[in-house]
């Protein structure tokens, strides 16, 4: 059965909704919202916002550090395994928040923790006689991220139609050189950084909501994984899954949640925009 497309007219384009002097803004030139026909999902007729999940989900970070991580053995002459150096790298920052959670450490941006897992990984790996240039380099590689195929295109479409912005665990300076560097057309940027609190904590979502002067239900959370989606629901958000069965490699296919579990369910960001009528 065909979806439905909305053919009411677009509202008069207003200028982006006032933001804090720290929400870092790619487009001052405003957004249009259209009144959605969403006969299948009418309960999202209220959302006037989505934030994205960037690392897994807009990006792929696991392939663009393989890449890089080759060009530097072919330079350097290392034998390093990159998506191996990749999933760990990965993998320590979700211990690094739990640091700055627990009081460990005081609030650190996401650069900093990359920087903390990488030093490691650089000696467990045996990456010498990198220059300390080249180190900051590889730090920044999640400032070069590659988008998904779908990942421009369907942004612009849903962009459209409502407002787009990251929320990720990526300090502001990271997501937006990303973004610029992407060409990822987002009407701005928010971070966890504005609210001092890393996803999943409530603070994090709820501040998108605040930024926009909306409520937290007018708020759809993009992601592609389910924890952090399960952390939007429980702070009012709306939710939509996108699956990236490659995030983490053909070996480790992404495994799907229910489809109902929640909001939407999108094969990718094209999906997406054509169950939001966009």
């Amino acid at each position: 059965m065909q979806k439905s497309r909305s053919t009411q007219p677009l509202i008069s384009r207003r200028k982006l909704l006032g933001l804090t002097a720290s929400a870092v803004m790619i487009s001052a030139t405003g957004f249009s919202i259209s009144k959605r026909a969403l006969a299948q999902v009418p309960e999202l007729a209220d959302v006037q916002a989505l934030v994205f999940d960037v690392f897994g989900t807009v990006a792929d970070w696991r392939g663009t550090i393989i890449q890089e991580g080759n060009q530097l053995n072919a330079r350097k002459g290392y034998e390093v395994d990159w998506g191996e150096f990749a999933d760990r790298w990965r993998s320590g920052y979700g211990p690094a928040m739990n640091q700055v959670r627990s009081g460990e450490l005081p609030w650190t941006k996401l650069d900093d923790l990359h920087r903390m897992v990488l030093d490691e990984l650089i000696v467990e790996f045996e990456l010498t006689n990198l220059s300390e240039a080249e180190i900051q380099h590889l730090n920044e590689v999640w400032h070069r991220l590659a988008p998904w195929p779908d990942a421009i295109a369907g942004l612009a479409r849903l962009r459209e139609h409502y407002t787009t912005a990251t929320l990720s665990n990526g300090n502001v300076s990271l997501l937006l050189n990303m973004a610029k560097n992407a060409g990822l057309p987002f009407d701005t940027i928010l971070s966890a950084e504005l609210s001092r609190h890393y996803k999943p904590d409530p603070e994090a979502y709820l501040k998108a909501a605040e930024l926009f002067s909306l409520r937290p239900d007018q708020v759809m959370l993009v992601a592609a994984h389910p924890s952090d989606l399960r952390g939007a629901a429980r702070a009012g958000l709306r939710t939509a899954y996108v699956h990236r069965p490659m995030e983490r490699g053909p070996e480790r296919p992404t495994v799907a949640p229910a489809r109902d579990e929640f909001d939407l369910f999108a094969d990718d960001f094209i999906d997406l925009a054509e169950q939001l009528g966009a």
